[in-house]
């Protein structure tokens, strides 16, 4: 090979590794100063669909608005410890009508996912709500308060039962799937990669009801933070929000990317995350903009007071639950407004 032929060869190189940058250090060589934060994800290990940190982090998304991000783990959205995260200031964590409504000191700033992606899934013998009578649901992920208690609660009000006509079994959010197909419990939210997995491993599971049918208009996930931290470091909730909106509009957009992400974050195969991935972006699952509409928000507000979860008299407003603020701020941070794939909160 001649010596100009190498020097072009080495040129080219240099250039594509120019264009592409180098991931978090090429962002952080804008920065004057990176601001630290945590992030809370609500299940640990985190199911594909809270993945988004893990993205903007993998992709350098962060560190390219200045954010030197740490993602903690949490065992269910309302574990004592999140909750404790939460009202403290300590991280950004899923956060809930309930909590405001109880009084804690947080407002919602970003909806990472505003429609549930799992489904309710049960053995061979049981048909309808009505025959999870006298049997063994799961309520991981908090126990009786957390999303699978609540879920499993709204399935047995369709068939007119209560959550005296079951017994419901607290465990940690890791032994879904394994109590499941173990014959340990008979029903249990799972989101589609654990579907997928729980279906291969014995085929006579099945889906009783989607969840997001159930409740179309349920507030699935959506970040939060205590209001005197968001008061407090305004153009930091901004930027790291804005970086996770640019990994939800990743995910949708390269899927070869991304699900090796998942992955790594997740521990299931490839099979089960690309299930998930289709799933989810197929259903508008993950939010593009600011994963938030009023309408979706009153409706889990009133929900909550029908289902005795916050009082009535203490029943909070949409504005004090969303910070329609740094949601609005987040995506003009990120590029402004996008439809994709039909997918427009």
């Amino acid at each position: 090979m001649s010596g100009a032929m190498r020097t072009n060869e080495l040129l080219a190189a240099f250039c594509v590794l120019l264009a592409l940058g180098t991931g978090e250090a090429a962002a952080q060589g804008n920065c004057t100063t990176m601001r630290k934060i945590n992030i809370g994800v609500s299940v640990a290990p985190p199911n594909v669909v809270h993945t988004s940190p893990y993205v903007a982090l993998e992709l350098g998304l962060f560190a390219k608005h200045c954010i030197d991000a740490n993602i903690i783990q949490f065992d269910g959205g309302e574990s004592p410890a999140a909750r404790a995260a939460a009202a403290q200031g300590t991280a950004l964590v899923s956060t809930s009508a309930v909590a405001v409504g109880h009084g804690v000191k947080v407002q919602q700033i970003w909806g990472l996912a505003p429609r549930m992606p799992q489904d309710y899934v049960v053995p061979e013998a049981i048909k309808t709500a009505a025959d999870l009578k006298g049997k063994k649901l799961s309520a991981t992920g908090g126990g009786v308060g957390g999303f699978n208690w609540l879920m499993g609660r709204e399935i047995l009000k369709t068939a007119g039962l209560s959550v005296d006509d079951v017994q419901f079994i607290s465990s940690a959010t890791a032994a879904r799937l394994p109590g499941l197909i173990a014959g340990q419990i008979d029903g249990v939210a799972l989101h589609p990669e654990d579907v997928y997995l729980a279906q291969k491993e014995k085929p006579g599971l099945h889906v009783l009801v989607q969840l997001a049918d159930l409740l179309p208009d349920y507030m699935f996930n959506a970040y939060g933070a205590a209001t005197d931290w968001i008061a407090r470091d305004h153009a930091l909730m901004v930027d790291t929000v804005a970086a996770m909106i640019g990994a939800n509009r990743t995910i949708y957009r390269d899927e070869a990317r991304v699900v090796p992400i998942m992955m790594k974050a997740t521990g299931k195969p490839k099979e089960a995350v690309e299930y998930a991935w289709e799933v989810e972006t197929k259903n508008c699952v993950w939010s593009v903009n600011e994963g938030f509409n009023a309408k979706r928000t009153q409706w889990t507000i009133d929900n909550d007071i029908a289902s005795g979860y916050i009082d009535q008299t203490k029943k909070p407003t949409v504005e004090q639950v969303v910070n329609m603020q740094i949601a609005n701020e987040a995506v003009a941070a990120a590029g402004g407004r996008v439809i994709i794939g039909g997918c427009t909160e």
